[in-house]
């Protein structure tokens, strides 16, 4: 009996084997090229995300405002339709023009100024300006200056057009400044931008007027694209 009781519960069966861990130390799964490229997309959009941040806050701290651009004087002293089908054009035009950087804390660097004159939209001439660093709330005067003779392309009705404006002694020319500006905000530089400015003006024909009174200033039209 004693031995009999002893064995109640006895199980006399193959050894169980004992349960094995699958998460052994120091060996765990590797992040795949999945894993990889989701945490290099987040990484981007936060970069992407604190770079607008901090746009957004310097816009707000400096507030940048129009740069303004005026013809104060121009002075036209030969404007004439040369060669036998009148498509030679001889010119003197000097402008004086007016470069205005409203910014409180902004500075403006031009690296570019070229500058050309059009005729009822026929280009007949370009200059360079020198280049030049302009501070804050600051007024720089540039004076391009075209002179000599080119190729026109002028219609019938466009000749009409001349002739009518050179009987009234003045011309509507345009005139077009293409820039290339950097900003500088503190100590930092902005990338280059490439805006332009159109000036439509009416020059009086004169070979020696020594008032301005004669032109009237006219504003032009500042464009960052």
């Amino acid at each position: 009996m004693g031995e009999q009781s002893q064995l109640n519960g006895a199980y006399y069966g193959p050894s169980v084997p004992p349960q094995r861990s699958y998460h052994s130390h120091g060996r765990g799964r590797g992040c795949g090229p999945c894993c990889f490229i989701g945490f290099l997309f987040k990484l981007i959009v936060s970069i992407v995300v604190l770079i607008g941040i901090l746009v957004l806050v310097l816009w707000l701290v400096y507030r940048p405002s129009e740069i303004k651009v005026h013809v104060v004087n121009a002075t036209l002293r030969e404007f004439n339709l040369t060669g036998n089908n009148n498509n030679q054009i001889r010119y003197n035009l000097a402008l004086d023009m007016s470069v205005r950087n409203t910014n409180r804390k902004i500075g403006v660097y031009y690296d570019r100024i070229q500058a050309e004159a059009f005729y009822q939209g026929e280009w007949f001439a370009s200059t360079e300006i020198d280049t030049f660093f302009q501070g804050r709330k600051n007024t720089t005067m540039i004076h391009p200056l075209f002179q000599g003779t080119s190729t026109i392309l002028l219609s019938g009705s466009d000749i009409i057009r001349f002739d009518r404006e050179k009987n009234d002694g003045t011309f509507n020319i345009d005139v077009k400044l293409n820039l290339r500006i950097r900003f500088k905000v503190g100590d930092v530089k902005t990338r280059r931008m490439k805006p332009n400015v159109k000036c439509d003006v009416r020059v009086p024909l004169t070979s020696n007027r020594a008032s301005v009174d004669a032109f009237n200033t006219e504003r032009c039209k500042f464009n960052y694209w």
